[in-house]
C-alpha cells in the first residue's frame, strides 16, 4: 500500500512538472501572477509614447506562458515596459511608436512558443 501511494504521488508530481508548455528557468515559487520584465531603463520622447492592451489566448500557466511573453516583448527594441497578466489574459505594453506598432507586437506575441499556440485578440474599437 507505501509503495502504491509513493507511485501515485511520484505520477501526480510528475504530471504538475510537465503540465506547463515551458519549463521555468528558476526554481523559485511564485504566488504573483503578474511579473514585470526587468530590463535597461527605454526613454521615449513624450511625444512617442504609445501603450497597447490586448488579449492573450492559448495562455496554460503564469510562469511558462505569460513570463515567456512578456519577456519576448520586454526585449523588443523601444519597449519600455511589458506585462503580462496570466489571470486576465491581458498584455500591456509601453513602447515607442516610432519603433514599434500594435502589427509588431501581435506578431512576436503569436510567433511565441510553437507558433500556434498563442492568438492575439485585439479589443474593438
Amino acid at each position: 500500500m507505501k509503495i502504491t501511494k509513493t507511485i501515485v504521488a511520484l505520477a501526480f508530481v510528475s504530471l504538475l512538472m510537465t503540465s506547463c508548455k515551458k519549463e521555468a528557468a528558476t526554481t523559485e515559487t511564485t504566488t504573483e501572477k503578474t511579473a514585470e520584465t526587468p530590463k535597461k531603463e527605454v526613454v521615449i520622447a513624450a511625444e512617442n509614447v504609445q501603450t497597447a492592451s490586448f488579449e492573450i489566448e492559448g495562455m496554460t500557466c503564469a510562469i511558462g506562458c505569460a513570463k515567456t511573453i512578456e519577456e519576448e516583448l520586454g526585449g523588443l527594441e523601444g519597449v519600455q515596459k511589458a506585462t503580462v497578466d496570466f489571470d486576465s489574459k491581458k498584455a500591456t505594453v509601453v513602447f515607442d511608436k516610432t519603433i514599434q506598432n500594435q502589427d509588431n507586437l501581435t506578431k512576436v506575441v503569436e510567433a511565441t512558443a510553437d507558433g500556434k499556440t498563442y492568438k492575439v485578440v485585439l479589443p474593438k474599437s
